[in-house]
């Protein structure tokens, strides 16, 4: 009996012992594929977003590593700017997936701008200040408290859109000064505050824009149209006759693949004009 034991013992010992060669050779694999896919996915870091050439590298490392987020997000960003959002939100989900800390957040960057969800949208910023408690993550730049500002505006809950726009602004004050404040925070903080029927503060808004950059169509538009609203007509002529110079110098909020919100036409401004003239 005792030697039927020893036997038992070594025989556990054995398959053990094969058993932890067997995962440790598992994950040495493992991580040689995570290396190379990362080498794969690097090398072809020059080529143009959305070529066949870059597409081909993106999903040669995601075979090596299915579980690459970088490589799954950058593989759907080039289907969402070629209008297929049906191809990225799939792709998307799956970087979410294995790296939620990192791409929840951007994933509601997208909703916003190319879905114009907002509600996914703050419910995907709203989710990072659980994933990543110890500060403020800021996909394409800015903060999500900034995005937020713009989604509830989207909404018309200016005052939550309001409330982000002031913690934004804050913050940002106290980090780096005034001067270093995305300008558009002001401008859109500005607008929300118009919208709410408090013109005095949006004043105070698009004063701030025009005085940091001088050259703000959108401020001296918005500006214009409260100085009409008050009947001073002069002076909106004047602001709005400036808010065009602007304009047709570039000097206008606007973005790249899609439309701004709250975006400003030549057709405004024109409308803006000759409804100041008729009142003269």
């Amino acid at each position: 009996m005792e030697k039927l034991w020893k036997y038992c013992l070594s025989i556990g010992l054995v398959v053990w012992v094969v058993s932890c060669g067997e995962n440790s050779t598992v994950k040495t694999a493992a991580v040689q594929d995570k290396a190379l896919a990362e080498q794969v996915y690097e090398e072809g870091s020059h080529l143009l977003q959305g070529s066949p050439e870059s597409m081909t590298r993106i999903e040669k490392a995601i075979a090596l590593d299915t579980t690459y987020a970088e490589a799954i997000r950058e593989l759907s960003v080039a289907y969402l700017k070629r209008g297929m959002p049906h191809k990225w939100k799939p792709i998307f989900d799956k970087a979410v997936e294995h790296d939620a800390a990192t791409w929840q957040p951007w994933r509601g960057y997208l909703y916003l701008w190319f879905y114009r969800d907002y509600k996914k949208a703050i419910a995907d910023f709203n989710a990072s200040d659980t994933l990543t408690p110890n500060f403020i993550d800021q996909p394409q730049g800015h903060s999500v408290d900034y995005w937020r500002g713009i989604a509830y505006l989207g909404l018309k809950d200016y005052n939550s859109s309001i409330a982000y726009w002031n913690r934004h602004i804050q913050k940002e004050t106290a980090e780096t000064g005034e001067d270093w404040v995305e300008i558009n925070a002001f401008l859109y903080r500005g607008i929300a505050h118009y919208e709410s029927g408090d013109t005095q503060k949006a004043l105070l808004d698009f004063d701030k824009v025009i005085g940091l950059f001088k050259q703000s169509a959108d401020a001296k538009y918005y500006k214009a149209k409260v100085l009409f609203e008050r009947e001073d007509y002069d002076a909106a002529e004047a602001l709005v006759n400036d808010a065009i110079t602007d304009y047709n110098g570039g000097f206008y909020n606007q973005r790249n693949y899609v439309e701004t919100l709250r975006q400003l036409y030549p057709v405004d401004l024109k409308t803006l004009k000759e409804s100041i003239l008729r009142q003269k």
